[in-house]
């Protein structure tokens, strides 16, 4: 199965923040007077009377421990303290039950559910924040459960497509695969486009959904909050996380690349300006790759007199095997490399972390999609290339 097929459960990334494992400090007790901090006042089925729930804030990479508090006989619990500043805290009972919310000065929430299944039968009232994660924690699950539920019929049905050399069959399934992520991703971007200045937002475009193949989104949640929330770290991670992505954002032009060809002369990115150009990462090495390379061919062959050009990239280390690739693959368009492997200059200023990966760009050399397979690429080059 190709990593595209594997990335079915990438909308489980905010499910996989809340059951992190919380960090090992001693927790405090809130002090500040209700009038000027938070209040959280809960009520739990199925939690019998000394059940103890713990409330720990989200950190950069984990959660601390902030405050612990004790389920009376009617299953009614309460924490108060005060934040520095708006931000995602979690309410937990044990690791398979625990909930994600809002907290800052002020918010007073109410908490219900079923301490047993609480993920699934909580509701949170009192603060708007809160009811938006919620929504967003309610999507991201359905999502997740859809993609478990047909991830082993539809691996099973693309390993079997695979063995017997049925390529068409192999990108049908992976098609039906990305349509179950690309649902759950729609929803999940709505709610952000509604609310663009919350911290929710901030931890959705950067945890959730995936900032670069979203970067206009993000971006604009990170201009909103610039003005709402300029010292908040939610806003100053998320403009940090944004700043190295601007250069090869969809609308930029494209860094320039200069490289060797195969004959040792260098071939640069802006000498192929005036057609239309992809840019291919890719590596002899990368099975991925391999796979996806008839598709490409393809779209050459389709194209490339029609003003349709490629560059590929490769991550290769072994000059042997890279040319012996292009040459059995018949990739018969432009190639370069340092045969660096992933320390490519190419590969460094573009910031590639996996292969296959591809940017298409106009005749001026601005990008105008990324990361298009198969069909995917032939439509979007029929579409600019009328």
């Amino acid at each position: 199965m190709t990593h595209k097929m594997k990335s079915f459960l990438v909308m489980g990334a905010l499910l996989g923040m809340v059951n992190a494992c919380s960090k090992n400090t001693t927790p405090t007790t809130g002090t500040a007077s209700t009038a000027a901090g938070y209040q959280i006042n809960g009520q739990l089925q199925n939690a019998p009377a000394g059940t103890k729930l713990y409330l720990a804030e989200l950190g950069d990479t984990q959660f601390v421990s902030r405050d612990t508090a004790t389920v009376n006989e009617k299953g009614e619990f309460t924490f108060t303290g005060s934040v520095p500043e708006a931000g995602l805290y979690q309410v937990k009972a044990n690791d398979q039950n625990q909930v994600l919310l809002v907290l800052q000065n002020g918010a007073r929430v109410r908490l219900t559910g079923d301490a047993q299944k609480l993920s699934d039968t909580y509701t949170v009232q009192g603060s708007p924040d809160s009811e938006y994660l919620q929504r967003v924690s309610r999507s991201v699950l359905q999502s997740q459960r859809a993609s478990q539920a047909a991830m082993p019929r539809l691996e099973q049905r693309y390993n079997q497509a695979a063995q017997a050399g049925r390529s068409d069959s192999m990108a049908a399934i992976q098609r039906q695969a990305e349509a179950l992520q690309t649902q759950g991703q729609a929803e999940v971007r709505q709610l952000v486009r509604q609310n663009p200045g919350s911290v929710v937002s901030a931890f959705v475009v950067s945890g959730v959904l995936n900032p670069e193949e979203n970067f206009g989104l993000a971006d604009t949640v990170a201009t909103q909050l610039k003005k709402t929330m300029p010292d908040s770290r939610y806003t100053k991670s998320l403009v940090a996380r944004l700043e190295p992505m601007r250069a090869t954002a969809v609308g930029s032009v494209a860094p320039e690349i200069n490289l060797a060809a195969p004959d040792g002369k260098p071939v640069t990115l802006t000498s192929l300006r005036g057609k239309y150009v992809l840019i291919d990462f890719w590596a002899s090495w990368c099975g991925p790759c391999r796979r996806e390379n008839p598709n490409v061919v393809k779209a050459y062959n389709k194209y490339k007199g029609k003003g349709f050009e490629i560059y590929g990239v490769s991550f290769d280390q072994d000059r042997g095997k890279w040319l012996n690739a292009i040459k059995s693959d018949g990739l018969t368009w432009t190639h370069v490399s340092d045969l660096k492997g992933w320390e490519s200059a190419a590969g460094q200023s573009y910031s590639i972390k996996s292969i296959p990966a591809s940017i298409l760009l106009d005749p001026q050399g601005r990008i105008i999609g990324k990361n298009l397979r198969g069909e995917a690429l032939e439509a979007k080059l029929a579409s600019v290339m009328k």
